[in-house]
């Protein structure tokens, strides 16, 4: 069965999440390394725009709504839902 665009997407989004947070310790959440390595590996554009640490920092801290130093799926999925809505409006505004 061939999957759609979206399904495809999908499956993509949790096979890069799974590929990150299976290199060391809890196989379900992202260490701070991780999703260093994560974002600079799988969104190079948008991290040549990071000049400091502490804007990763602070990138990380905004995440983590549970408090426990780690990025977990559902904390991830809020990152890209948010950075594919400014993507949306950012190409929106570029056509009018």
């Amino acid at each position: 069965m061939t999957m759609t665009d979206l399904e495809t997407s999908m499956a993509t989004i949790i096979a890069v999440f799974q590929k990150y947070s299976e290199r060391e310790g809890d196989k379900h959440k992202l260490k701070k390394s991780e999703l260093k390595d994560l974002l600079h590996d799988e969104l190079p554009d948008l991290m040549g725009h990071v000049k400091d640490q502490a804007t990763l920092d602070s990138l990380m801290e905004s995440l983590d709504t549970d408090g426990d130093a780690e990025c977990d799926f559902q904390e991830f999925m809020t990152f890209i839902s948010v950075v594919t809505v400014c993507c949306h409006e950012f190409f929106e505004h570029d056509d009018e």
